[in-house]
């Protein structure tokens, strides 16, 4: 299944082309209405990755690409169909994540993206805080809300790094666990000081090697001050 793009600048909305295998003869469709507002290619054997030219269709409303054998990774560039409302992508051979890209759906009232071998975290936030289990079952390797299967911290972070919510300082749990570790071994080292000599002697002398060497005014200082004078 594959998509090609026509250059003639004499039709405004006759744009594209496609180019569709059925019982092993190849068949070109030309003049493609990107106008269209829904697309139903379900139920076929077509093959090969979803095009990315396909984001273009702006005026799509619907799209159903369920029950072929389409692989490859779910093109980000649908997220530009801002007018989508229905997306099937089930019963596919799709692999990877799912693109960040598709919370800009705000449109989107019904997805369904199960029987695939897609991983990793599901996007949350607008539409997407809307769908149920029945949108994701098959993968087996999708995580997060709405499914009961948690994501692992990793998995997680992969995440913020994506949409670029990291910050920037170089701060992380290992350099909490490290300054921890050490402070545990010097606590356990003056603890095992302390119990063997009954003090910390070297603490001792510290602080009254600083008591001695406060200056101390007396009153006869003070006296000998104003008798100078």
């Amino acid at each position: 299944m594959g998509y090609e793009h026509n250059s003639d600048q004499a039709s405004v909305f006759y744009t594209y082309s496609i180019h569709l295998d059925v019982k092993g003869l190849d068949r070109e469709l030309q003049k493609i209405f990107t106008m269209l507002t829904s697309i139903d290619l379900s139920n076929n054997q077509f093959q090969g990755e979803i095009p990315t030219v396909i984001g273009r269709l702006n005026s799509l409303i619907g799209l159903n690409l369920s029950h072929n054998n389409l692989s490859g990774s779910i093109p980000p560039s649908i997220g530009n169909l801002t007018s989508l409302e229905w997306l099937d992508l089930s019963w596919n051979k799709l692999v990877g994540k799912i693109p960040e890209q598709l919370v800009q759906l705000t449109s989107l009232s019904f997805l369904n993206l199960s029987e695939n071998h897609l991983h990793g975290m599901i996007p949350q936030g607008k539409q997407f805080n809307t769908f149920e289990n029945n949108s994701y079952e098959g993968n087996h390797g999708l995580c997060g809300m709405p499914l009961s299967k948690l994501c692992s911290y990793n998995q997680t972070q992969q995440v913020h790094k994506e949409d670029g919510s990291e910050s920037s300082i170089g701060f992380g749990w290992e350099v909490v666990l490290v300054g921890y570790g050490f402070g545990l071994v010097f606590g356990m080292v003056v603890g095992y000081v302390v119990f063997k000599t009954g003090k910390p002697k070297w603490v001792v002398s510290l602080v009254e090697g600083q008591k001695q060497r406060r200056p101390k005014i007396s009153r006869n200082g003070f006296r000998g001050r104003r008798r100078m004078n």
